[in-house]
């Protein structure tokens, strides 16, 4: 109370300096510190004066006049005073209105709190009085930011409503208008309908599609509904509130073509195609026509397509749509209506829509199309599936393919028409590769008798080849085997033999399986199918003249053991072609196992001229079985390759004389003298003796023999032993063997011979030597000739040449044919003769 009473007594002073123009604070602290206590109108020095310190001068106004205090902080905004101040005194609405008006973010914060006791009461009056008493946008602005920051939606709906609702300044303002409807979207749905329908100035595409995305159909659907937002509202109704029929009203009530579009694609998706349709005529659109096709088609309601497709040829020229409509008018069965369509101008894919109508089934429509494109190889198959054969023969001889006479053909075939399947594949069998279809066709149907009377006809073709007489040889083999080999052997030139032996292997048909191997030059292989098969494939001249080619050695064995078995009558005859190839040993050695020596014995007779050591001996066993001596003592003198000395060991005890002469004959071949001669003696065949001895060579043994002669007293014997071994006997021996014994007389031809046989001797070598010397004496002339000759053409020379080498001087002697140097002149000097011949003096005439 004394401080209150000096300000009063500065009163006068203090307005004094402030008179004088004084802006101490301290001096209008004062000063307003002494207004507000005298109540001298102290808001208008709280709102008028700048100089005084808001929070000192609210300070001392709290405990006097809280008003005042709100003044003071108001002007100096002193925020948190302030607040303090008004919390305290329940001064809210001046809190309010100066927040409001402060439209700072963060004493907005600071207020809407949740820990603020007071923000209840605060909210209040800034909802009923502070903002609905503002004017400035951005105070309100800034208000229901900071109700937003704050989240308070329901407080901020509290507000809007107060704002936008109750005719205020900002009742129209578009902002407020939209956030009062996104508020109540987001805080509390059930307004959002009266809001919509209450409000006209917000944002309506926009808050529609923030009412979608919070899933407010229906206040979505009033939004695009007001603001004439048809096909947004027709969307709700058709993807939100998912009722087609609605949308069918709600189009039905606006008649908009893009409603109805959105209608009928909704329609579309769920599966009600007619309906769909329907709408799109109504939307006259035609920009899904894909999809309306694709679906029409599935549901098949192709009256309906029709109708929608005749509305999209009008508008648009697609070869998808003509196309379609092709095809739609086949499935209702309106032919008449395709042909005259595509006699009109058309963009439809012909082909494609005919390669549709016949997959699926419908013939009749795609021969109308391939005829019209003269696609006559579809036609063809066409007519075939109608039952139509001849015209689709017609179709494929135009056509003039091989796929599509195969169609034809089988066709024909699986309906027993067997004359025009005849036709088709006349036109087939001349492709190669194609020709083994036809027949597998006919034949897995059993149509064999049809396929043989087509490949017989295939025969007379321009174009026919090797195929065709090889399958209709197959043909043969499989099903007409009579009529096979004159078929080979007609047409053995144009046969796939390869193959043709193949299917005669399968049938078994080895005689022509045999005629075959032979045209095709494997004489192996049709050697062994005709031992194999004997009974239906030989015939001997065949096999031999196949036996011959053969290149397997080892079939001509196999042979042999095949006629040894089966023919044994002809197997000389076999052997006799094959003696060049054969080995004869083995031959032998076959026969000798099976014990039929003698069944071949022409055959190893016509070869025994190889001299082959098997052969021999064989031959030689059969000779001395039958005793034919004579044929064995030919064969063993005209073939030596054998066991000389083995058969002479045998032939020596044999019961015949002829088979021990021949023993003893063979000794004597193998230098056996002794044996030969010792067997002869024991046989009394002396001649055999003697033609040994004069044989052998050997001197001694011919002069035991005259010995043994002697001693038998074989007079006779020994003048022939004489005679035989003349050349091996000496004389002495015989004159002392003879006079010693008394056979002078039989030595005497011997004597005799001997005598002038010597006499002989010297008389050659007599007239051998004076022929000698004459050509000696002859050769003698003919030197010294030469020698004379030399020394006149040296005295013919000039003096001044120099005489040629050896003739003047000492020459060198000569060396040349023994000749002695030369003399004086060139001259040989004269001595005796020249010697005798053989070294031995001349001899006189004898």
């Amino acid at each position: 109370m004394r401080e209150e009473n000096r300000l009063r007594l500065l009163t006068q002073f203090l307005e004094h300096l402030v008179s004088e123009g004084s802006q101490d604070v301290h001096v209008h602290n004062a000063l307003g510190k002494i207004i507000i206590d005298s109540n001298n109108n102290p808001e208008h020095f709280l709102t008028t004066n700048p100089f005084y310190d808001s929070r000192v001068v609210g300070k001392y106004c709290e405990k006097r006049d809280p008003t005042l205090a709100v003044v003071a902080y108001r002007r100096g905004q002193c925020d948190e005073e302030l607040i303090n101040v008004t919390n305290k005194n329940s001064l809210f609405k001046l809190q309010a209105r100066y927040v409001v008006e402060r439209m700072d973010g963060d004493l907005w914060d600071k207020v809407l709190q949740p820990d603020n006791e007071y923000r209840r009461q605060f909210i209040d009056q800034v909802v009923s009085t502070a903002l609905p008493e503002s004017k400035s946008p951005e105070q309100v602005s800034a208000a229901v930011k900071a109700f937003m920051t704050a989240d308070l939606p329901h407080e901020l709906i509290e507000l809007l409503e107060k704002i936008v609702l109750q005719n205020s300044a900002f009742s129209g303002n578009f902002n407020l208008q939209n956030l009062l409807i996104l508020t109540a979207i987001k805080a509390d749905s059930s307004r959002v309908m009266d809001y919509v329908n209450r409000l006209d100035n917000f944002d309506g595409p926009a808050v529609g599609e923030v009412a979608v995305e919070a899933q407010l159909y229906e206040e979505a659907f009033a939004i695009f509904k007001k603001f004439n937002l048809n096909v947004q509202a027709v969307d709700v109704l058709l993807d939100n509130i998912r009722s087609i029929e609605r949308a069918e009203e709600f189009a039905f009530r606006v008649e908009e073509d893009a409603v109805w579009s959105q209608v009928a694609k909704a329609q579309l998706r769920e599966g009600l195609v007619s309906e769909a349709i329907e709408s799109f005529i109504r939307a006259d659109d035609v920009t899904h026509f894909l999809d309306v096709i694709r679906a029409a088609e599935e549901a098949n309601v192709y009256h309906d397509l029709v109708k929608y497709l005749l509305m999209v040829r009008q508008k648009a020229r697609e070869p998808k749509v003509d196309s379609e409509l092709i095809f739609a008018y086949a499935k209702i069965d309106r032919l008449s209506d395709i042909e005259e369509f595509i006699l009109m101008p058309n963009v439809a894919n012909l082909q494609n829509v005919g390669d549709r109508l016949y997959d699926e089934e419908l013939y009749e429509a795609a021969k109308i199309i391939y005829a019209f494109i003269s696609n006559w190889a579809k036609l063809a198959v066409t007519l075939v599936k109608l039952k139509q054969f001849q015209g689709a023969v017609d179709a494929a001889r135009k056509a003039n393919s091989a796929k599509t006479w195969k169609e034809v053909c089988f066709a024909c075939v699986d309906a027993e028409e067997f004359r025009l399947a005849q036709i088709c594949g006349l036109n087939i069998i001349v492709q190669v590769d194609d020709l083994e279809e036809v027949s597998e066709y006919y034949q897995n149907r059993g149509c064999f008798s049809e396929l043989i009377s087509l490949m017989e006809s295939g025969l007379g073709l321009e174009r026919a080849h090797m195929g065709i007489f090889t399958e209709l040889g197959v043909l043969y083999a499989r099903y007409r085997p009579e009529k096979l080999m004159e078929h080979i052997k007609l047409f053995s030139t144009r046969l796939n033999i390869p193959k043709l032996i193949r299917a005669c292997d399968e049938q078994q048909h080895w005689k022509e399986l045999t005629y075959l191997y032979i045209q095709y030059d494997e004489f192996d292989n049709a050697a062994t199918t005709i031992m194999n098969h004997s009974p239906d494939a030989w015939d001997h001249m065949q096999f031999k003249d196949v036996c011959v080619k053969v290149a397997n050695v080892e079939i001509y064995y196999k042979a042999v053991h095949f006629y040894l078995q089966e023919h044994p009558d002809l197997i000389n005859d076999l052997l006799n072609v094959l003696a060049l190839r054969l080995d004869h040993t083995r031959v032998v050695d076959i026969m000798r196992k099976a014990g039929q020596l003698h069944l071949v014995k022409p055959y190893m007779v016509a070869v025994q001229s190889n001299n082959v050591s098997a052969v021999n001996e064989a031959l030689n066993e059969l000779y001395v079985e039958e005793e034919d001596y004579e044929r064995l003592r030919e064969s063993v003198d005209m073939h030596d390759n054998f066991d000389q000395i083995g058969l002479a060991q045998k032939l020596e005890k044999h019961e015949l004389l002829e088979m021990r002469r021949i023993a003893a004959y063979i000794y004597k071949k193998a230098g056996r003298w002794k044996q030969s001669i010792a067997l002869s003696k024991k046989d009394n065949m002396y001649k055999d003796c003697m033609e040994t001895c004069s044989q052998s060579g050997d001197r001694e043994l011919s002069e035991d023999l005259l010995v043994y002669f002697i001693e038998q007293g074989k007079k006779e014997c020994f003048a022939s032993c004489l005679f035989i071994c003349y050349d091996l006997i000496r004389a002495d021996v015989a004159l002392e063997l003879a006079w010693t014994n008394n056979m002078l007389d039989f030595a005497f031809p011997y004597l005799l011979q001997f005598i002038r046989e010597y006499t002989s001797k010297v008389d050659d070598l007599v007239k051998d030597r004076i022929e000698s010397q004459k050509e000696e004496k002859a050769k003698e002339n003919e030197e010294k000739e030469l020698v004379a000759q030399q020394n006149m053409y040296a005295q013919l020379l000039p003096l001044a040449l120099p005489a040629p080498p050896g003739m003047m001087g000492g020459p060198p002697p000569m060396g040349g044919m023994g000749m002695p140097p030369m003399g004086g002149m060139g001259m040989p000097p004269m001595g005796p003769g020249p010697m005798p011949a053989y070294g031995m003096p001349p001899m006189g005439s004898y």
